[in-house]
């Protein structure tokens, strides 16, 4: 098992600062944020132009993170492959696709995308439309050696009352989605807010996880009595900002991390374990970020066998 982090938490960065900074605090991965870089890395982080990458640019990515003795973990694309505008949903499919491209190119093992969802259909209406239109993507990576991970977020910010964003969220649906050829990226700071255990839920599926995320979430289970599971509504001016729970750097919430960590050796992971840092005490600035990293570290690395 490696350690790493999801590099989008550093958006103003760029790979050339990063995989020094990863390097020098005993980090061994990058997951490499590949968003299409739209001018400004506010929301979004464009950490490797995938759409552009040649030959000479490949060389030069393998060169940098060799220097440095850090691998490239997964390409991170989060976005709705099921979205609502069929000429949107097109453009993500092509993005996905030049990310499959440039990852065989590189020989980047995994690509990270969501499932999505059209918030104006049923889950079951979305499945039916997933049926046929998301075997193509998993086919036309399979054809190059690559393999799509899916994480489990839940994406309540992409519907309008808070509901599930991303129909990747439990494992009847992991179900349905290895059945289409994805693999799962875990992730168990959204099932602790859900009501599902972290553990059980990974038990049985890790050899459908290739590689998985660290991120914590904090409960709060007073504020959840004034909102409700599905958090605020008239109070709710941020839709991401749900009211009773938020996420942590791994060891600042409520995860087990020993048993997450110890369940996935037990099933034979060997993938990168990657942080996802979205706290919002440790966020803001770059000093901040790099200080959420390095505590995840030190509550990741000494479960982690050398």
């Amino acid at each position: 098992m490696k350690l790493g982090f999801l590099t989008a938490c550093l958006p103003q960065l760029t790979l050339e600062q990063i995989v020094p900074w990863a390097a020098a605090h005993d980090y061994d991965a990058l997951e490499v944020a590949t968003w299409p870089s739209t001018g400004s890395r506010d929301f979004e982080a464009s950490h490797l132009d995938v759409a552009a990458l040649d030959q000479d640019g490949a060389e030069q990515v393998r060169a940098l993170f060799d220097q440095h003795g850090v691998e490239i973990s997964a390409f991170a694309y989060y976005e709705n492959n099921l979205h609502p505008d069929e000429r949107r949903r097109a453009e993500i499919a092509e993005h996905l696709r030049r990310n499959i491209d440039a990852a065989a190119l590189l020989g980047v093992p995994y690509v990270g995308t969501f499932i999505g969802r059209d918030p104006g259909r049923s889950v079951k209406e979305n499945i039916a439309v997933g049926d046929k239109v998301l075997p193509p993507l998993v086919d036309y990576a399979t054809e190059r050696g690559v393999k799509l991970i899916i994480e489990n977020c839940v994406m309540e910010g992409w519907h309008p009352d808070g509901y599930p964003g991303n129909l990747a969220y439990s494992p009847e649906l992991w179900e349905w989605m290895f059945s289409l050829g994805f693999y799962l990226n875990y992730d168990p700071s959204h099932l602790m807010w859900l009501g599902i255990d972290p553990v059980e839920a990974l038990r049985p599926y890790v050899d459908r996880i290739p590689h998985a995320q660290a991120k914590d979430a904090q409960l709060d289970p007073r504020a959840r009595t004034r909102y409700g599971f599905f958090g605020k509504t008239l109070e709710r001016d941020n839709p991401w900002d749900v009211g009773w729970w938020r996420y942590r750097v791994p060891g600042l919430g409520d995860v087990d991390w020993r048993a997450v960590v110890d369940t996935l050796y037990e099933g034979g992971f060997t993938g990168t374990l990657s942080v996802e840092h979205e706290d919002p005490v440790w966020g803001g600035t770059e000093e901040k970020v790099k200080q959420g990293l390095i505590v995840a570290h030190r509550t990741l690395r000494p479960l982690i066998v050398a």
